[in-house]
């Protein structure tokens, strides 16, 4: 297998849309297949991922409510009020300016209006996290996240993940809408709440669609647990079946390491590496 490595921000932005890669064929003919659809919907996972991390350490790390506070991690100015007059809901303002900031060397602008019912570990509370003329990298990211604490026995803290009216617009104007809901079990440092560096999280089930401008739809599934450390900024093991369009096949996070190469194998067995 010969790799291609294909920056998803890069691809997002871009008039590309038809990449061609190497593949394992050995026989001197390149196929060119259109992976801008994979490449967008691993964009969209992962800023999904990267707003839930910031949701988690703002929540995590305030407990009163507070304005105009900064945090270690986070950039923003954060505003944090409770409407009700009681400890929760709460409600964490997180404005990244008009210009923009950089966190881990990600640009974000606008804002992030994260609602807590009640503490994250609490079975039944919900943290949503809407998004408001918000960018990562310049891509405009749209819609809520909802993480909602199903756990059903205290030792293995459970919830769901689920995504209504996202949207992602690309430089070129194209709009990229998806949705979808994934359950998500943490298996390590659930004895550190107050930590969240030695969290990891496995993605046990679930599913992303995301349909592209001339209305091409693809899915992702789960089809072996993905690993998510919270030390990560992607996914560092498991896999995902993947179908839409000529797009048919599994991507492949790798063997756990904190990287951010993936592996797509087509169904005629052709496989395609790409780092985000």
């Amino acid at each position: 297998m010969k790799k291609t490595a294909i920056l998803l921000t890069t691809i997002c932005a871009s008039a590309l849309l038809w990449v061609s890669c190497s593949s394992n064929d050995d026989s001197g003919n390149t196929p060119t297949i259109d992976f801008t659809n994979l490449a967008v919907s691993q964009a969209i996972d992962a800023s999904t991922a990267m707003d839930v991390n910031t949701g988690l350490l703002v929540t995590a790390n305030s407990s009163t409510a507070k304005t105009a506070e900064t945090q270690p991690g986070i950039c923003a100015a954060i505003t944090v009020t409770t409407p009700e007059g009681a400890s929760y809901p709460k409600v964490f303002l997180l404005d990244f300016g008009t210009a923009g900031c950089k966190d881990d060397n990600l640009t974000r602008k606008g804002k992030l209006k994260i609602t807590l019912t009640g503490p994250i570990y609490t079975t039944g509370s919900i943290m949503s996290i809407e998004r408001i003329d918000y960018y990562i990298n310049n891509l405009k990211l749209e819609g809520t996240i909802e993480y909602k604490n199903t756990t059903t026995v205290a030792t293995v803290p459970q919830w769901t993940r689920k995504v209504t009216n996202g949207k992602l617009t690309d430089l070129q104007g194209g709009v990229y809408t998806n949705s979808g809901s994934y359950t998500t079990r943490q298996t390590a440092g659930v004895d550190t709440p107050s930590v969240l560096a030695d969290n990891v999280y496995d993605i046990i089930d679930g599913s992303h669609t995301v349909t592209a401008p001339g209305g091409t739809t693809i899915t992702l599934t789960v089809l072996e647990a993905l690993t998510k450390k919270y030390s990560c900024t992607f996914i560092s093991k498991g896999r995902l079946k993947i179908q839409g369009g000529i797009i048919n096949g599994i991507i492949d996070y790798g063997n756990n390491e904190c990287d951010a190469i993936y592996i797509y194998t087509h169904e005629d067995g052709k496989s395609y590496s790409f780092s985000m």
